[in-house]
């Protein structure tokens, strides 16, 4: 696969509001961090499931598109720009991957803006919500590098009887606080299924991909404090090896993939490790693995 990654932000500033002011803010940032302009985006994927005042129209990649900018006016930049919501939970950054990827390959487009947040739809911070309020973004653009890039994106889902965790509005209980209420219902043993579904795919994947686990940083999502590391531990990789989320109260949820590789970017660990093994897993039960080449 062609996609590098470009450049990517983070945004979890509390004097921000709702998940697309934080996702905005992440890909306007993103866009500067890079030295890309706004109209050079030719596509931009939001990956955000919880949304500001339970939204379900407009599409939020519109009003995200129109906060940062991107080909506003095509007449005036020559390109227009598509920008459309794909949602799968955790999984939805590499589930964009592979969407903007074949955009790239195809030449259709130069960059691709990959977006997330979520946001308890009250504006509120909700201890029993469970997921953190933040903002990321992930440019990605043509890589020319031999072996450069992302690999394959494998994804796969368990028995759908058995999903872990449920979100959902309750229309029998919310009367006129449709907009600002939600229920997240957990099952109780979802986080030692979750592992043990998350490091089966993980090693098959690995297996297939022939990846070398001990020169692998490991980037995963976070739907507990120590999903990352028992994930690690039953995949043979040294607890040096593996990113965990810091400074965030909650689950990153959409989030987690973009905002750990962008703080070990930021620390300077991903630059020890030639390739990084992103593992999302979230409700369904759903995996998605890639494997990022760094260039160079």
């Amino acid at each position: 696969m062609p996609a590098a990654i470009a450049s990517t932000a983070v945004n979890a500033d509390p004097r921000l509001s709702g998940s697309i002011a934080r996702a905005s803010a992440a890909a306007t940032a993103c866009l500067e961090r890079a030295r890309v302009h706004p109209d050079k985006v030719d596509v931009l994927i939001n990956v955000g499931v919880y949304r500001d005042e339970n939204m379900a129209e407009p599409a939020m990649s519109a009003l995200i598109q129109k906060n940062v900018g991107t080909n506003l006016d095509y007449l005036r930049s020559g390109t227009p720009a598509l920008s459309f919501d794909l949602m799968n939970g955790a999984c939805g950054v590499l589930n964009a991957v592979q969407v903007a990827d074949a955009f790239l390959t195809t030449g259709d487009a130069e960059f691709a803006l990959v977006v997330s947040g979520d946001t308890h739809p009250s504006g509120r911070h909700d201890p029993g919500f469970g997921y953190a309020s933040v903002g990321a973004a992930m440019l990605l653009s043509r890589t020319a590098e031999p072996g450069a890039g992302f690999g394959r994106v494998s994804v796969a889902s368990a028995d759908a009887d058995a999903p872990g965790v449920v979100g959902y509005a309750d229309l029998d209980a919310v009367d006129t606080r449709g907009r600002e209420m939600i229920w997240v219902r957990r099952d109780p043993d979802y986080a030692a299924r979750l592992v043990e579904f998350a490091a089966a795919e993980a090693q098959r994947y690995a297996t297939a991909e022939r990846l070398d686990l001990s020169q692998t940083l490991l980037v995963a999502s976070q739907p507990t404090p120590t999903f990352a590391a028992e994930l690690a531990g039953r995949l043979g990789i040294a607890p040096a090896a593996v990113v965990t989320v810091q400074d965030v109260d909650g689950d990153p949820h959409t989030s987690a993939l973009t905002l750990a590789y962008h703080q070990a970017v930021e620390a300077g660990r991903a630059q020890a490790y030639p390739q990084v093994l992103f593992v999302a897993a979230g409700a369904g039960l759903s995996v998605a693995c890639s494997v990022y080449h760094r260039a160079g």
